[in-house]
């Protein structure tokens, strides 16, 4: 099933969410009328009488619903996935952490984001939790949140936790988080009427108790919230299950194809299954994220189970697995419990010395290759490959994340985590090589933020000048979080900050379009919470002109002479519009050109989006490599088209 596939399925998966939800609603509103009825009945009222309260009740009942679920469902909506992290008593990793647990975890995070060309997601963890757990959340990749349990951090090691960070990407990239949280607004509705049940039936009986009978009816009307509420409750259980388990299934695989080995899944889902903590949350709000889990967070019986069996997700991992030795492992753990960092040292993925307290950064890293396998090669040249890996990255898409992520210097790596240093860095990394521009985009920072931050943008200009320039966009892209933390205003601010410094010399580089494009669609997302360019849909047929601008100036990019630019175009353009001749014709206004484009072909269908990136790889790879400006290029391109492409090179 490919990413395309993927989309659809989640696509019916809302719909069958928004049929049961109605099928949901209709039972908890005839059950609501019968006792209505049948108490009316039995007090002796007036039939037209019953008959209008049945109506009250039908109006008011539907009114409830619709009412929660639609707060609930905006309130989610305004604060993205770290709104439903902090909810569940999760907290921020710090930016300046020295702690050798967390330091892991968010390499383990930036290598996976690097590898799958996704926004790097916030990262939470929920203390005092021993249970091994995990969960995305968000309404776009860039909005998104991870959160892992202490007992996640603590027991697994770092294949382990690559394991299980891979398996959230997945629900990341194929759509998932996005209706994930909409479940939860939505089952906001059914589940509310039992809340409302019990304080009513508590109100009234009070009140019965102290004034004769008066409370009577209010303990009626908790009586008959309370029962229509469980049918809520078991209705909105159904749903979960219904909608999350072969997900998991799907989500697992990705996992294991992305991280190049079962082990490390498999070796999660044992320690699950052999600690006693299991993967259960003592948080009181765990039934609402239930389905959005790694492993089942409450017990659950089979019915409502919102994964699949531990056991059987093993055996899928590893066929020979038996029950038998879960048993083992049990019996093994309870007196001796697993530690994470301690097996890496065991796995030879981090050297003894670099475990706590003598750790010189804190993260238990690989050993770091021969400069034979540093190289840089493209990861494919096959157009056709590189459709088939959108939002499937390989094996080989991971080891190439590792090794960026490594390469990052850590002078740089520490400024984009730290939330006053980052603005500074993202400005540097537009600062110009040549002294009067870079004395121009100076004056520029220094109106807005004053001379302090102008100066720090500076000296970043400085070091990112010595950076190898493949590393320049993933060091934006980890970036990315401590800039999405900062006001709405100042989101803004840096927006059209970093316009007047790719202005400023006149004229547009391939980097300096790609990281502003990059920049403003992501903060575009947080901002707004859905594409920058949304609304009308398009088809291929009718988009010849925005794809034919695409791949024009693709073709000029990667070929200075005129003849080669026009070859690579007409490639392009018989992927998407075969048998056609096309007169190949760069646009007067250059790169600025695709500032028209995007808008038309964010609004292809999927399967349409699929062969146009196939098209923009096949004008790419025409002369037989990529550049570095066309890498560029192709990141920013699907990144537009939310289609995440693994690296080129």
């Amino acid at each position: 099933m490919n990413f395309f596939e993927r989309q659809k399925q989640v696509r019916r998966s809302s719909t069958r969410l928004v049929v049961l939800f109605i099928v949901a609603v209709l039972a908890i509103v005839m059950l609501a009328n019968l006792l209505v009825v049948a108490a009316s009945l039995s007090g002796g009222s007036d039939p037209g009488e019953v008959a209008t309260f049945a109506v009250l009740v039908t109006i008011g009942t539907l009114v409830f619903i619709g009412g929660v679920s639609f707060v609930r469902t905006m309130s989610l909506r305004s604060g993205g996935g770290s709104k439903v992290a902090l909810a569940l008593g999760a907290v921020p990793v710090p930016d300046d952490t020295t702690d050798p647990h967390l330091r892991r975890y968010r390499n383990v995070v930036e290598e996976i984001a690097i590898a799958s060309s996704t926004p790097v997601p916030d990262l939470f963890v929920m203390p005092g939790e021993r249970g091994i757990n995990a969960f995305a959340a968000g309404y776009t990749p860039a909005d998104a949140a991870v959160a892992v349990t202490q007992g996640a951090l603590e027991r697994l090691n770092r294949d382990e936790l690559q394991g299980v960070i891979a398996h959230e990407f997945s629900h990341i990239i194929n759509g998932d988080m996005r209706l994930n949280i909409r479940l939860i607004g939505v089952l906001a509705g059914l589940t509310a009427l039992s809340v409302i049940g019990r304080v009513l039936l508590y109100s009234g009986g009070g009140r019965q108790r102290g004034n004769n009978n008066a409370g009577a009816p209010i303990a009626l009307i908790g009586i008959v919230a309370l029962l229509a509420g469980f049918i809520g409750v078991f209705f909105g259980r159904l749903i979960k299950a219904a909608v999350s388990r072969q997900r998991e299934f799907l989500a697992d695989a990705s996992a294991v194809q992305f991280t190049r080995q079962t082990s490390g899944l498999a070796g999660a889902l044992k320690k699950i299954g052999g600690l006693d903590d299991g993967s259960k949350l003592r948080n009181a709000k765990t039934e609402d994220v239930s389905h959005m889990l790694f492993g089942e967070g409450m017990n659950f019986s089979s019915f409502f189970a919102t994964h699949p069996p531990l056991v059987k997700r093993i055996q899928t991992l590893e066929p020979e697995f038996s029950p038998e030795k879960l048993a083992d492992l049990q019996q093994r753990w309870r007196s001796n419990p697993p530690s994470g960092l301690r097996e890496d040292v065991q796995l030879g993925l981090v050297a003894e010395h670099d475990i706590p307290p003598s750790s010189a950064d804190g993260a238990p890293r690989r050993q770091a290759p021969s400069s034979g396998a540093r190289s840089r090669s493209p990861i494919s040249v096959d157009p056709a490959a590189v459709v088939a890996g959108i939002g499937d990255p390989s094996s080989t898409s991971y080891a190439h994340g590792e090794r960026i992520r490594r390469d990052i210097p850590r002078s740089l790596a520490d400024k984009a985590h730290d939330g006053t240093a980052v603005v500074p860095l993202v400005f540097g990394l537009l600062m110009s090589t040549e002294h009067e521009v870079r004395t121009r985009q100076h004056a520029i920072i220094a109106e807005k933020y004053g001379r302090e931050v102008a100066d720090a943008s500076w000296h970043a200009g400085g070091e990112v000048q010595q950076l190898d320039p493949h590393l320049r966009l993933p060091l934006a892209e980890i970036a990315f979080p401590a800039l999405r933390h900062r006001g709405s205003d100042d989101v803004r601010e840096i927006m059209g900050t970093l316009s007047d410094l790719i202005a400023a010399d006149g004229r547009v580089s391939v980097f300096e379009y790609c990281l502003g494009t990059l920049v403003f669609t992501g903060l575009h997302e947080v901002l707004t919470h859905k594409p920058r360019w949304g609304g009308r849909r398009h088809s291929l047929s009718g988009s010849r002109d925005a794809v034919s601008t695409l791949l024009a100036v693709l073709a000029r990019v990667g070929n200075d002479e005129q003849a080669a630019a026009q070859k690579a175009f007409q490639a392009g353009m018989n992927v998407v519009f075969p048998g056609e001749q096309a007169t190949f014709a760069l646009p007067d206004e250059g790169i600025l050109a695709l500032e028209h484009v995007w808008p038309i072909i964010d609004g292809l269908a999927g399967e349409e989006k699929g062969r146009l990136v196939e098209s923009v790889v096949t004008t790419v790879m025409d002369n037989g490599r990529v550049t570095l400006e066309e890498g560029e290029l192709i990141r920013t391109v699907c990144a537009v088209l939310h289609c995440p492409v693994p690296p080129l090179a």
